[in-house]
């Protein structure tokens, strides 16, 4: 159950940078292995087909400024949902409380990991030039598939960086908050 924990945790912040990512390379693994820690729905052919379409489509529109952050809004309902979703698929059959604390795990890190990376992007769509946008895109995409990669096997260590990554991430927006609000503030002249 422990180990259980971590890749839960693990998967949930995962899920709230990149929710198809994460079901694309859970998915993968499970086809691709003999692993049994992930459950075999990850890699039923639909939903291995729906999440790398959807990757595939977030990889470009996440890479846009502006876009991401309106991508980001649709993705508070999916990011939490999928986190959520994968957590209740690795409780299997444990049933009872051990399943709703593992989903209510998986849900809430995604929902936390996904509201630091909107108020991020927010801040990155500041700057004048898209690189920044493109850059941190990928490197959330590389360390969303690294990380459920590394889940897979080692489970607490994948726990390790993603807690770190999770709390430089609200340390980063917290430090940013004044660049965010400003943001804020120019939005609504404009629109005003």
């Amino acid at each position: 159950m422990e180990s259980l924990t971590a890749l839960v945790f693990s998967s949930g912040w995962a899920s709230g940078i990149n929710a198809y990512a994460t079901v694309a390379v859970l998915g993968l693994i499970d086809r691709l292995s003999d692993t049994a820690a992930i459950p075999d729905a990850l890699g039923r052919t639909d939903v291995l087909a729906i999440s790398l379409v959807m990757f595939g489509i977030e990889f470009f529109v996440d890479k846009v400024p502006v876009v991401d952050s309106l991508w980001d809004v649709v993705s508070t309902v999916v990011r939490p949902t999928v986190g959520a979703f994968v957590a209740y698929q690795f409780g299997g059959d444990s049933g009872g409380l051990d399943q709703a604390l593992l989903t209510a795990l998986g849900g809430g890190t995604a929902l936390t990991s996904h509201g630091i990376k909107s108020g991020l992007r927010l801040a990155v769509n500041t700057s004048p030039e898209p690189f920044t946008n493109t850059i941190v895109s990928t490197a959330e995409d590389v360390s969303v598939v690294t990380v459920v990669a590394l889940a897979v096997s080692h489970p607490w260590l994948a726990l390790g960086i993603s807690a770190t990554l999770l709390i430089a991430g609200a340390i980063a927006v917290v430090l940013l908050w004044r660049v965010i609000r400003k943001a804020w503030r120019r939005r609504r002249r404009a629109t005003a």
